[in-house]
């Protein structure tokens, strides 16, 4: 485990979020990325047609957009150091607003409440369309930082 958090510090103090994101297999494999905007961190879920739950619609599959946002927060977590090792889920809430197209999947977190042990973090994903954001998903996440 201290390999591992030695190696997510140093991603951290080299500002290479793709380093990061290698560190986590699931995250890894769903393709997420991410960057770091003056401070605001934005997620990206680029397509990709494994993802599609429903090809009659098309639509993205609602696990995916799910463990999409997870992800997120806990990355989110992770970069900003908010984490003294990695999180572990207590719960997951999420609300589906409308089919996920096939197409990129955009997120942002937000610490709502961190404790010593525990953070509350909101994600909101979105896509565009005709130039607008388009809310797909919400979601509330409460995380384990540290632990007995």
């Amino acid at each position: 485990m201290k390999d591992l958090m030695d190696r997510i510090a140093a991603a951290r103090a080299a500002g290479d979020p793709d380093a990061l994101v290698a560190l986590i297999p699931y995250a890894r494999l769903l393709g997420i990325a991410f960057r770091d905007e003056g401070g605001e961190l934005s997620f990206r879920l680029g397509f990709q047609q494994g993802n599609v739950g429903n090809p009659h619609l098309p639509a993205l599959h609602g696990g995916v957009i799910g463990a999409f946002m997870e992800n997120a927060a806990a990355l989110h977590l992770l970069w900003r150091e908010e984490a003294g090792r990695v999180p572990k889920v207590v719960d997951f809430s999420i609300d589906y607003l409308r089919p996920g197209r096939p197409e990129t999947l955009w997120a942002r977190c937000d610490v709502r409440r961190q404790g010593r042990r525990v953070a509350n973090v909101g994600v909101r994903a979105w896509q565009v369309a005709d130039g607008a954001e388009r809310e797909v998903a919400t979601a509330r996440c409460h995380f384990l930082l540290s632990g007995p």
